[in-house]
């Protein structure tokens, strides 16, 4: 299996597990990402979820290795539009289930994290990181937007003129420029990256449940 999940009580820890290639985003670990996470967000019991990845790396993003081939398989044109959809439907799939869960997703990252992984870590409530983590702004040196919700997220933290600045440089962002700009909310030791996401899940678990469900839809 390339997604492992740790039930913990009131919290879950879900873990990208294909290290050897840098969790990088094949269409089984998408798919088994997001029957994960859907099951543990119709868990009652489970109020907090840790993404995180196997290290050395968060994840390398969407693998571009399956788009490739599958343009090289399909006429141009219908392949783009075959590939887009299956990204709307199930990279996006994944942003929305996060984005829409009254569930608190707090994102681990504890290496590199790039393209719709990074897009899933923006989107979850809480981002803390690693001092190994690094932040890859890789879209337009590949000539792809910020898609799965990162055009969103980048403008809410940074606004229009960093958002754009930000995708333009495409420069790599060590964790502690990451906490500065607003991505991050906390940088700790590699040894203490999931411990501190504990922490977090003990903060959600600590209010009452109405309260950090309502509040996540409101802010």
């Amino acid at each position: 299996r390339r997604v492992r999940v740790e039930p913990r009580g009131d919290r879950a820890v879900v873990t990208l597990d294909e290290p050897q290639r840098l969790n990088v985003l094949s269409a089984p670990l998408v798919r088994q990402l997001r029957r994960a996470l859907v099951d543990v967000d119709a868990d009652p019991q489970v109020r907090s979820v840790v993404l995180t990845g196997a290290d050395p790396g968060f994840s390398a993003g969407g693998d571009l290795q399956m788009m490739d081939a599958a343009l090289s398989a399909l006429d141009a044109a219908e392949g783009a539009a075959d590939i887009w959809r299956w990204i709307r439907r199930e990279f996006g799939a994944v942003a929305r289930l996060i984005a829409g869960s009254d569930t608190i997703f707090i994102a681990a990252l504890n290496g590199a994290a790039a393209g719709v992984g990074l897009a899933w870590a923006l989107t979850c409530d809480v981002v803390i990181a690693s001092e190994r983590a690094v932040i890859v702004p890789a879209f337009g040196k590949l000539g792809l937007l910020p898609e799965v919700g990162t055009s969103w997220a980048l403008t809410r933290r940074l606004g229009y003129q960093g958002a754009l600045a930000y995708y333009l440089r495409g420069e790599h962002l060590d964790a502690r420029a990451a906490q500065r700009m607003g991505l991050v909310q906390e940088v700790v030791e590699h040894e203490r990256l999931l411990a501190v996401a504990d922490e977090w899940c003990d903060r959600v678990a600590a209010l009452p449940p109405h309260a950090t469900a309502m509040a996540k839809p409101l802010l």
